[in-house]
């Protein structure tokens, strides 16, 4: 899926501590939609679709 509408960005969690921390990161990958739903680990592309699709429902 691609969109304008979206950003991702990749960070080291060991170079940023403070982010880890912030985000409550306990495991990798940690996605993060819209400083209000997260996934942990790695998931199948059906339920990170399902989390953005309700992140941005709760967004609107």
């Amino acid at each position: 899926m691609e969109s304008q509408f979206i950003r991702a960005d990749m960070i080291e969690a060991t170079e940023f501590p403070h982010l880890v921390q912030r985000y409550g990161v306990f495991g990798v990958p940690r996605t993060v939609i819209n400083e209000e739903s997260s996934v942990e680990g790695a998931v199948p592309e059906e339920k990170l679709l399902s989390e953005i699709t309700r992140a941005v429902k709760k967004a609107v």
